[in-house]
């Protein structure tokens, strides 16, 4: 998943960047809602942390405009502000939810984990892929029951075919979704990390869909 993270505080942002990223998570850092509002008209985000004191421009007018435009990214509003009219406004705005500073690390990758399932339209806490099960919660990938050993960006790509079995993902938007700004990537990154998905998975466990793109095999 790729966050745009919209966070003012050096000290915080910079925390959050490095801890999401551990997390297999692509992350770009703004520190104004002008900065922001140029990175949502030319990127496409799962996911928005959204800070509401921004210079600038302030977080609830940015969320204002974004919904305005009829986008539907997920946000959650991270802030210092706790009292009950400052919720209200926000989830009122369109925040998908609302945290207040400081929070745990955990408890931010929780409502991230429930906010897509959410969005996807499903129930179930792990996905399931034929004989493949992925766990976001545990970062765990089984197949027959046994644990396979993945890399961080490989449970990343690996998440992106499940979410969506059905739906053929191309080389470029696993790029978008896999890496952030000032990352380098390989022209061959992605074809190398399902070249190793599939030595661990097995070959069929992940279509070529040829000229197009990805997509967990019908037999995996």
């Amino acid at each position: 998943m790729r966050i745009l993270l919209v966070e003012d505080d050096v000290l915080i942002g910079r925390g959050l960047q490095h801890g999401l990223r551990k997390e297999g998570m692509a992350v770009d850092w703004t520190t104004d809602g002008e900065a922001a509002a140029i990175a949502l008209r030319t990127t496409s985000y799962g996911l928005i942390l959204l800070d509401l004191g921004l210079p600038k421009q302030d977080g609830l007018t940015l969320l204002k405009n974004l919904r305005g435009r009829h986008d539907p990214t997920a946000v959650i509003i991270i802030t210092a502000r706790d009292g009950v009219p400052d919720r209200v406004a926000g989830l009122d705005g369109g925040a998908d939810d609302y945290m207040v500073k400081p929070f745990a690390l955990e408890e931010l990758l929780a409502r991230i984990r429930v906010l897509d399932r959410r969005h996807a339209g499903r129930a179930q806490a792990t996905l399931q892929a034929g004989e493949i099960e992925l766990d976001p919660a545990r970062r765990s990938v089984l197949l027959r029951g046994e644990k396979i050993s993945v890399t961080a960006r490989e449970f990343a790509l690996l998440y992106e075919l499940m979410r969506s079995p059905s739906v053929v993902v191309t080389r470029e938007q696993l790029e978008e979704r896999l890496y952030g700004w000032n990352e380098e990537i390989e022209s061959n990154a992605i074809q190398v990390h399902v070249h190793n998905l599939r030595r661990k998975l097995g070959a069929q466990a992940i279509r070529n869909v040829r000229g197009v793109g990805y997509q967990i095999g019908d037999s995996a």
